[in-house]
This record gives structure tokens, C-alpha cells and sequence, in this order.
């Protein structure tokens, strides 16, 4: 498969995980009476390690030595993208809207350039930037529903800030991928994954010890298969190989999706209508996304132009 070819199908896929991460800021919403943040925190994380458990355990055997080696960055790396990100969120949805949790975390591209850039000296190139701007000019445009006035009327609360607080979180985990140990991609996955786990049980026990316990319904139950499989197990899989082949900036910039995303499922789901407004952003969100999909694939041919020219040499 050549290099176009490849990352138009890691972004293909990128967009399915961003319909994944937003239905789960939605359903962590919808169940935020019943299931306390840090409780669906770790039984999604719990239940995702389970599944992958038949299909990690010899990997993890095998590539444990590595693991070993390698133990900063793996308890990093879980720390970061899996306890922590995704319990601010949570913590986050227990104050403020799933909508505000989606818009906030179209935040994260430019986060991703800003940290690269400090931590690396990686330079985004001008489409890339450009791509970046369209699509967050998108979600101001959703956020203020097509009127300016409308920031005179926005309040910032502290689940807003949690989220914020997530966002850069996701920036960092994504920028520090390129640290991950050279081993299998179901043995990096289940290995963060416990670290997670690891970190959060405690934070899940003394929720319960302090009352706040699982009012179960099947809608309840639904809620933990949901964030288990489809957010934790497929998208982080997915997520990870789509940022090695892309690179950390480009996959954040998928990110201004979940809004998107988010608008259609709220629809679908809440009964919420779309305005005007919102296939407006929509469409600067697209457009952004095509840009940097163009920027990656101009510098895919420059670097491939480059290689021939070595080879030449």
C-alpha cells in the first residue's frame, strides 16, 4: 500500500473512532445519576481488559522483558491516555453538558501543535496550520450558533474546566506516542490499559465507600459494554496506528469531529434539533480536516521525493 493510500485509510478510520469518543461523552452524560465518574472510569477500563485479555496474555509474556525496559514510558503513557484523561472527563461530565465536553475538546489539534513543537521542535507546516484554523473556526461557529453576541452570554464552569483539563492531557498522551516501546500493538494497548486500571481502582473504591453506588438498569449495563468495547478496545487500537502513520498533529486535528459527530448523535438519540448554524461549523470542520488530509499527503510526496533522490545519490 503506498503512502497516500495509507493515510487516507488512517483517516478513514480516525473519523470512525471520533463517532466512538463522541457517543461516549454522551452516554457518560446520560448516566452520570446512576454510575459515578470514577466507578465508569474503571469498569470501562476493567471491561476492556478483560476482552483483550485471551489475545494480549502471550504477548505480554512473551514481550515483558521490553515492557520492563521500557517502564517510564508505559506507565507514562497510561497514566496520561488512559487514568487520567478519560476520569477528568468524566469528573467533567458530572458539571457540564456532553455538547460543551465534544466542542471543548476540539481544542485538542491545537494543543497537539503547541506541545509538539515545545516538546520536540516539531513545525507544522502552513496547510497544516491552515487546516487546524478552518476547524476550529467551525466549532466557534457552533459554539456561538452564528452569533458573536452569544460569547457575552457563555459561562465557564468547573466542568468545563475539568474537560480542559482532559484535553491537555490528550494532547500530551498523543505527542508522547512516539515513546512507546518497540512491541506488538496488543501488547502496548493491554499494558497501558492495566495501568489504568491499576491507578483507578482505588479512586472507584472509595466512591463506593462513600455511598455513591451503581443504581443498575439496562440501560446501565448497555453503558458499560458500550464504553468497554468500542471507545476503549477499538479506538485506542485504531487510534495509536493512525498517529504513527500520520504523525501525533494530524490525528489530533481529527479530533474537531466529535462535535460533528456529537450534533448527529444528540439528534439521533436526544431529539435535539441541528440549525442553520451547525452545518456551518460543520462544513468548516470538513474543510479543515480536507486540508490537513492535503497537507499530508504533499509532504508524504516530499519525503518520497526525497528518498529518490538519496537513492540516486
Amino acid at each position: 500500500m503506498n503512502t497516500n493510500s495509507s493515510h487516507l485509510r488512517a483517516f478513514a478510520l480516525l473519523t470512525l473512532v471520533m463517532v466512538f469518543w463522541a457517543g461516549n461523552s454522551i452516554v457518560a452524560r446520560a448516566v452520570r445519576f446512576d454510575v459515578g465518574p470514577f466507578t465508569l472510569a474503571f469498569v470501562r477500563w476493567a471491561g476492556a481488559s478483560l476482552l483483550l485479555a485471551p489475545f494480549a496474555w502471550g504477548g505480554l509474556r512473551r514481550e515483558w522483558p521490553v515492557l520492563r525496559r521500557h517502564w517510564k514510558a508505559v506507565l507514562l503513557l497510561g497514566l496520561m491516555g488512559i487514568g487520567a484523561f478519560n476520569t477528568l472527563l468524566y469528573v467533567g461530565l458530572q458539571y457540564t453538558a456532553a455538547t460543551n465536553a465534544l466542542l471543548l475538546q476540539a481544542a485538542i489539534p491545537a494543543a497537539v501543535v503547541l506541545v509538539d513543537r515545545m516538546a520536540f521542535g516539531t513545525r507544522a507546516t502552513g496547510l497544516q496550520l491552515a487546516g487546524i484554523a478552518a476547524s476550529i473556526l467551525g466549532v466557534v461557529v457552533i459554539v456561538f450558533e452564528g452569533d458573536p453576541r452569544a460569547a457575552l452570554r457563555l459561562h465557564f464552569g468547573l466542568g468545563d474546566g475539568l474537560v480542559l483539563s482532559s484535553v491537555l492531557v490528550w494532547s500530551l498522551y498523543t505527542v508522547f506516542l512516539r515513546l512507546r516501546p518497540p512491541v506488538s500493538p496488543t501488547t502496548f494497548v493491554a499494558a497501558t490499559f492495566l495501568v489504568g486500571v491499576v491507578v483507578l481502582a482505588p479512586f472507584a473504591a472509595w466512591e463506593w465507600s462513600v455511598g455513591r453506588e451503581v443504581r443498575w438498569s439496562p440501560s446501565v449495563g448497555l453503558a458499560f459494554l458500550y464504553v468497554a468495547v468500542l471507545p476503549s478496545t477499538v479506538s485506542y487500537f485504531i487510534y495509536n496506528h493512525a498517529a504513527h502513520v500520520v504523525g501525533p498533529a494530524r490525528a489530533g486535528q481529527a479530533i474537531t469531529l466529535m462535535p460533528l459527530f456529537g450534533a448527529f448523535l444528540s439528534t439521533l438519540l436526544l431529539g435535539e434539533r441541528l440549525h442553520p448554524y451547525h452545518f456551518a461549523g460543520m462544513a468548516f470542520i470538513v474543510a479543515g480536516i480536507a486540508i490537513g488530509i492535503l497537507a499530508a499527503r504533499k509532504q508524504a510526496a516530499g519525503a518520497g521525493a526525497a528518498r529518490q533522490l538519496e537513492d540516486r545519490a
